[in-house]
């Protein structure tokens, strides 16, 4: 085992991979490509201050895609024998002999391949043990359970620290990967009693364990939020401003991001198909894909594809200038990849001036949202409509907390009535995005 906590080496996946590519070409086959993954990590959970969970986990894994020609078949395989790579080759090459030729299957174009690979920073293991996770989650609940004798009870605080590496290669020379490292604390808590009870919940992500709060500001802010929410009340139907919190904002942003995305609009199934150029947002509305960010937690060099990122602007004063595209779904729209097989890396959307607090008071009155349920977005035609949970707002500031509601309209007028974007930016995922002002939406209550 190396000293960085896998059981294989760097060198070792390349050459699981350089086999894989060498194999498939004698046996026929036109084209292959090849990711080799190994990860390992530890998750500790304490409720009421007992251990509820330890668990730990080491996997790894291959993925083998030829082609013969325009036939692909896809296998793998948790098995790093020689037999094992062999049989999942094999079976690959089964599968692409039964499957229809598709003129859009193959490789990237060599040209679009990356080259360079440059230190991203995103690596940074914790070797944490298990008697100090314990600890960690412990203090983060403690805390919680400090702030009120009102906070009767929790659902858990978690520790959770998770590591892995990967290569990646095709018939066409490309051969790159990186380490990466994922550590995060969590809490949620239960406030009132009886009837009157409310939960809520807050966790920090970070590549690196001394980039995370201490424990005990998780455990305090999420017993704050929870005591926030007692005695919530519904109101009645009304049309009014909506101020999505943070991390209610990159869901909102998640939104554009699937239907400007190459599946949806393929296939047709996108309500801003045919929107690049065009204004969709309004124009205080500015998103960045910066792929290349120092301990970005969406950072990479390469998409899945392996094809380079780079730093592009796709939202700018409103308008749309760029879709996400992997190699199969460009050339199923006539277009070049932007380097988005597998996802966005790192959208960043430019914040105003106003904290979450101005924006309540920019909003004057409203609903101040932080939290949505169910699954109500409708990506053919745009409607959405979802459960929710938050604040009523008067005069500027927050009056009393509001539940059992929901919040409805269509997400091209929510884009384009994007009042302000705050500058509370969180980031988490492949996000970094403040709280977001919509002007005026339908609020379904009594």
């Amino acid at each position: 085992m190396s000293d960085q906590g896998f059981s294989f080496a760097e060198q070792q996946l390349g050459d699981i991979a350089a086999e894989i590519l060498s194999y498939a070409s004698s046996r026929g086959a036109s084209a292959c490509e090849t990711d080799v993954s190994e990860g390992y990590g530890q998750s500790v959970s304490v409720r009421r201050g007992e251990v509820e969970t330890i668990e730990y986990n080491r996997d790894k894994g291959i993925g083998v895609t030829v082609y013969l020609g325009q036939q692909r078949g896809y296998a793998n395989s948790s098995d790093f024998s020689r037999d094992a790579l062999r049989a999942t080759v094999d079976a690959a090459l089964s599968i692409a002999r039964f499957t229809a030729p598709d003129p859009c299957a193959g490789l990237p174009e060599e040209k679009l391949l990356a080259t360079v690979f440059p230190d991203l920073d995103l690596f940074h293991p914790w070797a944490l043990p298990v008697e100090d996770a314990i600890e960690l989650a412990r203090r983060c609940e403690g805390a919680a359970f400090a702030v009120s004798p009102l906070i009767r009870n929790s659902e858990g605080a978690s520790v959770s620290t998770q590591q892995s590496h990967f290569i990646s290669a095709n018939s066409l020379g490309f051969m790159g990967g990186f380490a990466g490292s994922r550590h995060y604390y969590s809490c949620s808590v239960i406030a009132g009693e009886n009837d009157a009870m409310q939960r809520d919940d807050w966790y920090v992500s970070k590549r690196a364990a001394a980039d995370l709060c201490d424990p005990e500001a998780v455990g305090d802010y999420a017993a704050r939020r929870a005591l926030s929410r007692l005695d919530a009340r519904k109101i009645k139907t009304c049309e009014v401003p909506i101020l999505f919190e943070a991390p209610l904002a990159a869901g909102l942003i998640g939104g554009f991001v699937h239907a400007v995305s190459g599946g949806a609009l393929y296939r047709k199934s996108s309500f801003l198909e045919g929107s690049l150029g065009k204004p969709v947002f309004s124009k205080n509305v500015h998103i960045s894909e910066r792929p290349h960010l120092s301990k970005g937690m969406a950072s990479s060099a390469f998409d899945d594809d392996g094809v380079a990122t780079r730093d592009r602007e796709v939202v700018e004063n409103g308008v749309v200038r760029g879709y996400f595209l992997g190699t199969y779904s460009a050339r199923k729209l006539g277009l070049q990849s932007t380097g988005n097989a597998g996802g966005a890396h790192n959208l960043i959307v430019r914040p105003g001036k106003r904290d979450l607090a101005g924006l309540v008071r920019h909003m004057g009155r409203g609903l101040l949202v932080t939290e949505l349920l169910g699954h109500g977005t409708n990506y053919v035609t745009g409607d959405y409509s979802r459960g929710a949970a938050g604040y009523w707002v008067e005069n500027g500031e927050v009056a009393y907390p509001v539940q059992e509601i929901t919040i409805a309209g269509n997400l091209k007028d929510m884009f384009r009535n994007v009042v302000d974007i705050g500058n509370d930016v969180l980031a988490r995922g492949s996000k970094q995005v403040g709280s977001i002002l919509i002007g005026r939406m339908t609020v379904a209550g009594d």
